[in-house]
């Protein structure tokens, strides 16, 4: 099993594979990509039974990314576990591509078309649904952003979830707080965002969304709840990692100039070699 060290290793490359992709492609959501990586990294490296072995296997771990717009998160990812040739993601969002701004299931190891927000957790649950009228015993994971949580099919989604006692589903929210318009809670007020969910039956844990290791051990009490859906709130920050696009909403969907992409790079150099320091340091105690 990966260990901690390792996967925290893999959320700056992982960074940097976004920042190169969104810039070569001129286009992509720099900000909430940025936020959600250390997420997906824990999720296929360490927690979600699925590879480019077993991808066609009935038995595999399901995951949707309902928050499609932050896709250049999950191609990094998906392409650096060996879905598709990591060569590939330098025709993101080229004409012909299959590496598109939102995800679609031509693209090598994605389950779902996703991108209209609010969508995720319907077609997760009915996953889930079918899972347990399979008996099979794949998990199914859907990340949402918090700026979705305003459409109302996130919230029939939960109602379905907990009616069926499907504790096959993993939700989590990227509570980054940011959305395209400003601050979720000036564009459509969410909290109390753990008791609204308590209370449509789902069983709730919070954890801090950019800390693997905090991130491992919520994972790893799965399912929170027998008999009901688990939902892990994660607060993150938007464009975590990079100190000028940290919780800035104009960040949602931006391209870095050519010296913010050098000093974006620089930065997780620095952020490398720190890491290499308490790695060695650990290492000889």
């Amino acid at each position: 099993m990966i260990d901690i060290a390792s996967l925290e290793h893999k959320s700056i490359e992982y960074r940097r594979t976004v920042l190169r992709i969104i810039k070569q492609a001129n286009a992509g959501h720099t900000g909430g990509s940025l936020s959600c990586v250390d997420i997906l990294n824990v999720l296929y490296n360490r927690v979600m039974n699925v590879s480019p072995a077993n991808f066609t296997s009935p038995d595999r771990d399901r995951y949707v990314h309902s928050k499609g717009h932050s896709v250049e998160a999950l191609y990094a990812v998906l392409a650096e576990r060996g879905f598709f040739p990591a060569s590939l993601l330098d025709s993101m969002e080229t004409y012909g591509s299959d590496l598109i701004g939102h995800p679609t299931r031509k693209a090598p190891g994605i389950e779902q078309n996703t991108g209209a927000l609010g969508h995720g957790l319907p077609v997760a649950v009915g996953m889930a649904l079918a899972g347990k009228l399979d008996k099979r015993s794949y998990r199914v994971f859907t990340l949402l952003g918090d700026g979705e949580l305003a459409e109302g099919s996130v919230w029939e989604g939960a109602m379905s979830a907990a009616n069926y006692r499907l504790d096959n589903l993993v939700v989590i929210i990227d509570r980054n707080t940011l959305q395209i318009s400003g601050r979720t809670e000036n564009v459509m007020r969410l909290e109390p965002l753990a008791d609204k969910f308590r209370a449509f039956g789902l069983a709730v844990r919070s954890v801090e969304g950019n800390n693997i290791p905090a991130l491992v051990q919520a994972f790893d009490q799965l399912p929170f709840e027998p008999g009901k859906p688990s939902l892990l709130l994660a607060s993150t920050t938007k464009g975590k990692g990079i100190s000028f696009i940290e919780d800035r909403a104009d960040w949602h969907h931006h391209v870095p100039t050519d010296a913010e992409y050098q000093q974006a790079m620089a930065e997780l150099d620095a952020a490398e070699k720190e890491w290499s320091v308490r790695h060695a340091a650990a290492v000889t105690r």
